[in-house]
């Protein structure tokens, strides 16, 4: 299913002057003496085991000597500038513990292992070609999810933080047969909240291993949720069923809760839940939101097959002619987020007026 609805290679699409200015304004863009072609220049590299002893997809890599040092210094630098002020007074308690290449998927990331000397706590942080429609995706899940994400680009180099969570892949295999019936329940209702604003805001490919599972422990219950954690298919298919998580086989388990925990009406009434906190994310954001829209509109972050393809699939499920109309993904998008936001004012006019009588 996977591969007959995906296409086989998306291309990285550059970085507009317009797409520059908007990062510049909302402090996205950042200076480094370090790009992600510079770590490319690896010397060599040991392949990782995970804590069962199985191989993955990371390599550790390693430097000349003579590079080692700059290399250190310039992550450390990105590293103070995405999680605080810049202030280089803390290198000497930082240390970069571990570079990983990894050679799967479209970005090939690298992997930045950052150790506090005081206290051994660490975090990872993200070194990415950079990509447009990859950034899109990263701002609009800062706009319109839940959840807020940190992220700065440099010429053709993403800098991404690390969203925590347990892979949607690993999930299944191996803690999904222990979380209880009330867990059961919730990850049902989050998967179908999860599918609705991936639908809607056109964030594709959100395959298992695509998005993460975090548990948090709230009095004597464990409640999850789902955070999508790669946006490299922010519209670009042109198949609306790649917009839809239920669609993929790598969710079928996830398919299945929902249909085992959840009848019709209970599954109507999380997508509406959904749809209206987009909806008033879109109203409360909107500046920033269409400023981001209209750069997006005047961008190429598909092919224009895929854009044909893509508003006439999602006119015959909505009959509004705004995407017949669409010149381009920003617009379709935009389309999108218009039809949830009127059709959400439209009940809440309805809702106060029926008070009122």
């Amino acid at each position: 299913m996977s591969q007959r609805l995906m296409s086989k290679k998306k291309p990285a699409y550059p970085i507009n002057d317009e797409l520059k200015k908007y990062l510049k304004k909302y402090e996205r863009r950042t200076k480094s003496a370090i790009s992600y072609d510079d770590l490319l220049r690896f010397s060599g590299g040991v392949d990782l085991e995970d804590i069962e002893g199985n191989p993955t997809l990371w390599l550790r890599v390693f430097y000349p000597e003579f590079e080692q040092n700059e290399i250190e210094y310039s992550l450390k630098r990105i590293y103070t500038q995405l999680h605080s002020d810049g202030n280089e007074e803390i290198f000497d308690y930082l240390k970069i513990a571990a570079i990983d290449f990894c050679t799967f998927g479209n970005s090939k990331p690298f992997r930045i292992k950052v150790m506090n000397l005081f206290n051994n706590n660490y975090v990872y942080f993200y070194v990415k070609k950079a990509d447009a429609s990859r950034i899109y995706g990263l701002e609009l899940e800062h706009i319109l999810s839940p959840n807020r994400i940190n992220f700065l680009a440099y010429g053709s180099t993403l800098i991404e933080e690390h969203i925590s969570g347990i892979p949607g892949d690993e999930f299944i295999a191996k803690n999904l047969s222990e979380v209880d019936e009330l867990g059961i329940s919730q990850i049902a209702k989050e998967f179908v909240k999860f599918n609705e604003r991936c639908t809607i805001t056109l964030l594709g490919d959100m395959r298992s291993y695509n998005f993460v599972i975090i548990p948090t422990h709230d009095f004597d219950l464990i409640r999850y949720k789902i955070r999508a954690i790669d946006f490299d298919q922010q519209c670009f298919e042109g198949k609306f069923m790649v917009y839809q998580p239920f669609v993929f086989k790598e969710n079928t388990s996830f398919v299945s809760l929902v249909r085992e925990k959840l009848d019709q009406r209970s599954i109507e009434q999380y997508r509406n839940e959904e749809r209206a906190l987009l909806a008033k994310r879109i109203i409360t954001s909107k500046k920033r939101l269409y400023r981001l829209l209209k750069v997006m509109s005047n961008d190429t972050i598909s092919t224009d097959l895929n854009v044909k393809l893509l508003r006439e699939e999602i006119y015959k499920y909505t009959a509004d002619v705004s995407f017949k109309r669409a010149p381009s993904m920003g617009h379709v998008l935009k389309a999108a987020l218009d039809f949830v936001k009127r059709n959400y004012q439209d009940i809440s006019l309805k809702n106060i007026t029926k008070d009122i009588i």
